[in-house]
């Protein structure tokens, strides 16, 4: 890639474009080592302990002399998200639906093994290296369907959307939960407390959910995970059936 001056310097250095030299020196430190020493903090504290005299510290240097390589906190954030997200699967793009799965469940893999990406705060479209390769990967698993451009970038935005969300509120939600305490067990308990709670007279639709027994449907052996994974792919399900209805409208 040349080196083009128009590129704002946030782009260059998420997309690592080198500065133009300077007489002096060189630097002892660049863009990749400052990012990979955020990402180390974050993967072990969370977003709360990446700051940058922390990251200053663990590097040898002071914060202030991070700027030269990140313009802020906000950018360094953005350079974190971009490099913690990594590769994408390969998509075939014979079966769009499997794509968009395998796609989903991907994102949805790296999420839960970095939660700290969820959290931090969108600034824009996807505009790093491996932001993009993920929308390539999606728009691949959408390349032989009739969808315009527009509908795709809506789909693509909507199962992303999901993804994250889906992965934040799981968190949210161990989080809460007395310590030991699992997914499944912790449904049981929330069933049985509401049913006594709930009464048919005030909350009629409600009280007929907590006493149908949907919160003790679980076999005593069905793990978390595999709660977990079924709550998520009839979310994910969902937004493909209403994908597939696109389609269905689309077809010539």
């Amino acid at each position: 890639m040349s080196d083009d001056e128009s590129v704002p310097a946030p782009l260059r250095r998420l997309w690592r474009i080198p500065e133009p030299s300077r007489l002096g020196r060189p630097a002892a430190l660049d863009v990749d080592q400052v990012v990979a020493a955020a990402v180390e903090i974050a993967d072990r504290e969370g977003l709360t302990g990446v700051t940058l005299p922390r990251v200053g510290k663990n590097l040898g240097f002071t914060g202030m002399s991070l700027y030269r390589h990140v313009g802020s906190k906000d950018e360094l954030l953005a350079l974190m998200a971009d490099s913690a997200l990594g590769a994408p699967p390969t998509i075939d793009p014979k079966d769009w639906r499997e794509g968009l799965r395998t796609w989903a469940f991907a994102q949805r893999a790296v999420f839960r093994r970095r939660p700290w990406l969820t959290r931090i705060p969108a600034s824009g479209p996807p505009a790093g290296p491996h932001q993009i390769a993920w929308m390539e990967a999606a728009l691949t698993a959408m390349s032989g369907t009739p969808l315009e451009w527009g509908p795709k970038v809506g789909i693509l935005s909507l199962v992303s959307g999901y993804v994250a969300q889906s992965v934040r509120q799981s968190g949210e939600f161990a989080e809460s939960r007395p310590e030991g305490q699992g997914q499944v067990e912790a449904e049981r308990a929330y069933g049985r407390a509401l049913e006594r709670l709930v009464e048919p007279g005030r909350f009629p639709q409600t009280a007929q959910l907590f006493s149908s027994g949907l919160f003790e449907a679980p076999a005593p052996d069905t793990t978390d995970a595999a709660a977990a994974d079924a709550d998520f792919s009839f979310g994910l399900d969902l937004i493909l059936d209403g994908v597939a209805g696109r389609l269905e409208r689309s077809d010539p």
